[in-house]
């Protein structure tokens, strides 16, 4: 079975079926940098990143590029209104977003930004211009012509037939469903940031700098554009009016976008205070791979119902998967094997590979593995899982992670530096009693945390239990959390 997608443009579940046999050229729709990046954000980063994985994990040769935006409206107001150049602006809001990406094991892919490619942004604005899509303004600005495309409206599936040759919408943002001819180039405002340019003074409107920046980097026709279902209309509808005119060839073939979220069944919103960046959440104490696992756990086409009691269960799911990983690699099990256990691991990799095929149903993946899980720990209380059945175990849940990414155990470090960053912003007060405990158990290295529990373990044997309760205390209140089992003690950090 190959990978089956759903594809925008078409409406329809297709077969994905790149250019070249073997190579796949993306491009997926990155942040704008004038803010900290939400968790609605973070949820299409990260299943344009499962897509990445399972490309890769299917045997593509990828080229994977991303913008960064660091021009546009909001970025030209804040940092107007803050009295600094823009690079200076952005800078801050860059950085933070490739760290909290890198927090959530978010893959990088190859980076491109606005401000490195205005003179190839002009050149295709007179290009427009030469072939009769775009014409200037009085004041200098430059549109493109819409009524010059027919095809208009082809992916958002709007019907434009009444639109107005002429009127033009200058913000790069708009929610109407009204076509207007945008703005390719604005001319310089007093107080705002410009460039020089052989069209004249000004900036790039938004919806060019995605077409120049994919199409100097993947060809004029690629095989897949990401981004969430908000840019479908206006633009990546203007994204490939504006391609499709100066090429006269297909954009992109296929067009991937992922659902909004709600949180707590209400659409996020900073008026409702349900508006929650990565950072908000790690300073409640909640954990980066516990937030990667909720936000991969419904297929990207469905909307997500963020809640904390979700959040709490995934916490759950991802230390179910790091103890079972453990229980298999420090297990003492006897010699031999047991088809049964070497039947379920083919069945489960099998499950996993046909569920991604099936336009990344995340969920029933993870269905795949806990019904692995199950059954193998289930084996393993009853002795029925030999030495060499791991493997092949371990085979699938290193299959599972290439995907979803949780294993690692790296959750402490990450948040550790949250905190920190706290100091720089004055938000020390942010940091919650949740996160101050689950840094306060990482003050005992693994070595200190060992010794401790070879003295719990000598004291309850010697038959003092006073000082065996009173190490357990001590760790617990370290964040250490016991588990006595029939292989002997385990121990994790909260």
């Amino acid at each position: 079975m190959a990978l089956r997608l759903f594809n925008t443009l078409s409406g329809m579940i297709e077969e994905f079926r790149s250019i070249q046999d073997d190579q796949v050229r993306m491009y997926a729709c990155g942040p704008t940098v004038y803010d900290y990046g939400h968790i609605g954000n973070f949820r299409t980063f990260i299943a344009v990143d499962i897509l990445r994985r399972f490309l890769l994990q299917s045997g593509y040769k990828l080229r994977h590029v991303m913008n960064i935006t660091d021009v546009d409206d909001k970025i030209i107001r804040n940092a107007a209104q803050a009295g600094v150049p823009v690079q200076q602006y952005t800078a801050k809001y860059q950085q933070a977003f490739l760290e909290d990406a890198a927090g959530l094991n978010i893959e990088q892919p190859e980076l491109v930004r606005a401000t490195e490619h205005i003179d190839e942004m002009a050149d295709f604005v007179d290009l427009l211009v030469q072939k009769g899509f775009a014409y200037r303004t009085e004041d200098g600005s430059y549109y493109f012509r819409i009524a010059r495309f027919p095809a208009y409206g082809k992916l958002s599936k709007k019907d434009f037939g009444g639109m107005e040759d002429g009127a033009r919408v200058d913000v790069d943002e708009y929610e109407k469903d009204s076509a207007r001819d945008f703005a390719l180039w604005k001319a310089p405002k007093p107080g705002e940031a410009s460039w020089e340019s052989k069209i004249g003074p000004g900036r790039p409107g938004w919806h060019i700098e995605c077409s120049v920046m994919s199409m100097a980097e993947l060809g004029e026709s690629f095989d897949l554009h990401a981004g969430g279902e908000d840019l479908i209309f206006p633009h990546h509808e203007n994204e490939i009016a504006q391609s499709e005119s100066a090429t006269g060839k297909p954009f992109a073939h296929f067009w991937f976008h992922s659902r909004f979220l709600l949180v707590e069944g209400e659409k996020m919103s900073k008026s409702l205070g349900n508006f929650f960046t990565v950072r908000d959440l790690v300073l409640r104490g909640h954990k980066p791979s516990s937030i990667r696992y909720l936000l991969a756990s419904v297929p990207y086409r469905n909307q997500l119902n963020f809640t904390f009691d979700g959040l709490q269960q995934a916490t759950a799911s991802v230390e179910r998967l790091r103890n079972f990983r453990l229980r298999l690699t420090t297990g003492h099990h006897a010699d031999g094997s047991n088809l049964s256990m070497t039947s379920l691991a083919q069945e489960t990799s099998k499950r996993l590979r046909e569920s991604l095929e099936d336009d990344l149903n995340t969920a029933q993946a993870q269905a795949a593995i806990f019904d692995m899980l199950r059954a193998a720990n289930a084996a393993i209380d009853s002795g029925d899982l030999k030495k060499d059945d791991v493997p092949a175990l371990l085979a699938a849940l290193d299959q599972f992670d290439a995907i979803f990414a949780v294993l690692k155990d790296d959750d402490v470090a990450k948040m550790q530096r949250v905190a920190n960053w706290t100091k720089t912003e004055g938000r020390e007060n942010d940091i919650s009693p949740e996160l101050k405990d689950i840094l306060r158990s990482a003050v005992l290295s693994d070595e200190q945390i060992n010794q401790k529990i070879a003295q719990m373990v000598a004291a309850r044997q010697a038959r003092n239990f006073a000082e065996s309760d009173a190490i357990r205390a001590e760790l617990l209140a370290n964040g250490i959390l016991i588990e006595q089992t029939k292989d002997g003690v385990r121990w994790r950090r909260k």
